[in-house]
């Protein structure tokens, strides 16, 4: 017996070295893929980054959005993280039989408990190969590799219980209420010798400590990755949600590029920051983002989970060609894979690393569809930023390749030469206030000949100046500031466009003289606050202006009549009997997370009934208007507008609300499409307060 053991000892070391082994060489070779894309900025926020940890990781707020499935993941994630305790100790009694870990009086205890967490860590396993395989959920992948972490963990806790025993048998235990399983087990085979249960529960013992290991192995270089990288990616994500990176556009003159060289935006995989590629190896596959996404859900090309698969494989594949290091170990097991391929053959090698990142790897189809709506990020459990990527993807299609679609193309040349995407005349940006002369807007110019202040800077927007159905917002809202004595001024003429449009297309080099431009003219003002109707303006003064040198007091204009209606400045007093649903903006709702003053202001209007939609807040579903995609056609799949109206129209409402301008006209024509307009009224929340406040002299119909 005791040459078995030191010969059982010196296998069990030499397996483990070696499997321990493979697991560091699988880590550094995604390391150095990492490492080969640029340096990412890291901000010290500790406190905040630990508080996410927190929630995310440990909390696992995120996967338990879809309740059956979070509910599993949890039952795994802490049970796997208890039962290390139990695998352990399991080692232990089959490297020393008759020892097991020092807990004492304790170890009766720890025995139940771990016997509780593997049989609940079993039922996950169940349910969860139910949920793939029986239910078939559209989002998860099906297959092998799908189901091969299943049977690990199956077989891991399978053959703890087996092994526990098998040693109740062979050490001549009695069945014991602290082990009930393995007691079912002993008793079940109670008739074999000690020998004979030695045996088996050496087999057992053997098939867990290999299933172990080969699960150590496995996890880094595959989809499980995620185990790993997942907590790491959540502590350096972002902490202002969907902010952009600022590009550096002065170019050293002496420097040895060739003009040829110089591109911006990523148009290679090594282009992308390491923290973006931190992002490939989160992925858990799940399928929650390309499960909300408006693009994915109407028929089009985009798949943000593919996306970031696709981005991945190819990573490993050019990150082995140029590192010369196997992706995939044991390598034996692995040699015709591509990766592996790619380290020791040199066509294999020199066809991953001409591949076109744009073209080869992801489609410029599948890069026009995004919306920047960012409920993909929204869903994903560990905090993958796929707008962000696909965004640095169409910076090099535009400023490098200069591709650009013709509608959004002849767009942004209006932007550049009129400041607003329809072209219209620079000095027709002021006549909107002549639709209602009885309401006071004046022009900081104006003020000023006056020798008058203001606090507020009212960016009225492009869709507010020129759009003749976002005018009646603009009027509204400044009627109500009226009413309630705000002070406030619009540049008029001299105002013009956010930049939003520009940059979330592509053009970051636009956007920039934009931004410097706007800066120049609110510095020269004195602007420090700033209210505006535009959530896309309101998230890039707010957010993204910053990184420019101007920093102000930004509010979206239902914040600021949520304050004034709480503070008892405007009295909502006319009866509004309405039915009606709320959408939010993805740009206020989940770049911002003001969600709350809007409803606040519509529930305070007597006689409005606000119903919910069955995607909203957090997992409200885009308009379709994001990402410059309000100036372009559909031409594949049906339209986000109408699908989000379809939504709408679910709950049966006699008016839809927004507090978006762009919301506001895609809803408005999705009414149109849907032949429901005259039935179904489409109004911002500012004009409904206005028909309540101002009851006395306007209509309360909507």
């Amino acid at each position: 017996m005791e040459t078995f053991l030191l010969i059982n000892g010196i296998a069990f070391a030499a397996i483990t070295v070696y499997g321990l082994y493979l697991f560091a060489k699988v880590i550094a070779t995604r390391v150095a893929y990492i490492r080969l894309g640029k340096k990412s900025e890291f901000d010290r926020e500790f406190k905040e980054r630990f508080r996410r940890i927190g929630k995310i990781v440990f909390g696992q707020s995120k996967l338990l959005k879809d309740k059956k499935s979070g509910i599993i993941h949890v039952m795994m994630f802490y049970g796997f993280i208890l039962v290390q305790f139990g695998a352990i100790d399991f080692i232990v009694r089959g490297v020393s039989p008759g020892n097991h870990l020092p807990f004492g009086i304790f170890y009766p205890g720890f025995v139940f408990f771990q016997e509780l967490v593997t049989l609940m860590i079993l039922v996950a396993v169940v349910w969860a190969f139910y949920r793939r395989y029986m239910e078939k959920l559209v989002r998860l992948k099906r297959g092998f590799k799908a189901g091969l972490v299943l049977i690990f963990i199956g077989t891991l806790m399978v053959s703890v219980l087996v092994g526990n025993g098998m040693a109740l048998v062979w050490h001549g235990h009695e069945m014991t209420w602290t082990e009930p399983i393995a007691s079912l087990i002993a008793g079940a085979f109670s008739w074999l010798s000690p020998t004979a249960a030695m045996v088996v529960f050496f087999i057992a013992w053997w098939i867990h400590t290999i299933t172990l290991l080969a699960f150590l192995v496995y996890v880094p270089q595959s989809k499980h990755a995620h185990l790993i990288a997942a907590p790491i990616n959540v502590f350096i994500s972002k902490r202002v949600p969907g902010k952009l990176k600022k590009i550096d556009f002065d170019i050293d003159e002496d420097a040895e590029e060739s003009e040829e060289e110089i591109s911006f935006g990523v148009g290679k995989i090594e282009d992308f920051e390491q923290h973006q590629m931190l992002d490939f190896y989160a992925c858990v596959e799940c399928g929650r983002c390309t499960d909300v996404c408006p693009a994915s859900g109407t028929g089009k090309m985009l798949s943000p989970m593919d996306i970031m698969i696709k981005l991945r494989n190819h990573l490993t594949e050019k990150g082995a060609a140029i590192t010369g290091k196997s992706p995939w170990v044991p390598t034996y097991a692995f040699a015709g894979t591509q990766g592996n391929q790619a380290t020791s053959n040199e066509e294999a090698a020199a066809t991953v690393q001409h591949a076109s990142l744009i073209g080869d790897v992801i489609t410029e189809e599948e890069l026009a569809g995004c919306t920047t709506c960012r409920n993909c990020e929204d869903a994903c459990p560990v905090n993958n930023e796929h707008v962000g990527t696909i965004i640095d993807l169409r910076r090099y299609l535009v400023m490098t390749e200069g591709k650009m679609d013709q509608d959004v193309q002849r767009a942004v040349m209006n932007i550049e030469r009129q400041g607003n995407p329809w072209g219209l005349s620079k000095k027709d940006r002021i006549k909107w206030r002549e639709l209602d002369e009885s309401a006071y807007i004046p022009t900081i110019r104006e003020l000023k000949k006056e020798e008058q202040e203001f606090d507020y800077l009212f960016w009225v927007s492009s869709m507010g100046a020129y759009d003749s159905r976002s005018q009646k917002i603009a009027i509204a809202f400044a009627k109500l500031m009226n009413q309630a004595g705000i002070r406030f001024a619009i540049l008029g003429n001299k105002e013009a466009n956010s930049g939003d449009t520009a940059r979330r297309i592509g053009n970051e080099f636009l956007f920039q003289e934009i931004a410097e431009k706007n800066i120049k003219e609110f510095e020269k003002n004195g602007v420090t606050k700033i209210v505006t109707i535009d959530p896309h303006a309101y998230n890039i003064f707010k957010n993204e202006y910053p990184d420019f040198g101007f920093e102000a007091e930004v509010y979206h204009h239902t914040q600021m009549l949520y304050d004034l209606v709480m503070e008892g400045k405007l009295l909502p007093k006319g009866k509004i009997n309405q039915r009606l649903t709320y959408h939010d903006s993805c740009y206020l709702g989940r770049y911002n997370g003001v969600y709350d003053p809007p409803r606040e202001i519509l529930k305070s209007i007597p006689g409005l009934e606000l119903v919910e939609m069955k995607r909203t807040k957090e997992n409200g579903m885009c308009c379709g208007a994001g990402g410059g995609l309000m100036w372009t056609e559909e031409t594949t799949g049906n339209r986000i507008n109408v699908a989000r109206t379809e939504q709408a129209m679910a709950v049966q409402p006699t008016m839809i609300s927004s507090a978006c301008p762009y919301c506001l006209t895609m809803l408005s024509d999705g009414t149109k499409a849907k032949d429901v307009e005259e039935d179904i009224s489409t109004m911002d929340v500012a004009e409904i307060l206005a028909l309540s406040v101002f009851a006395e002299t306007e209509s309360k119909t909507a």
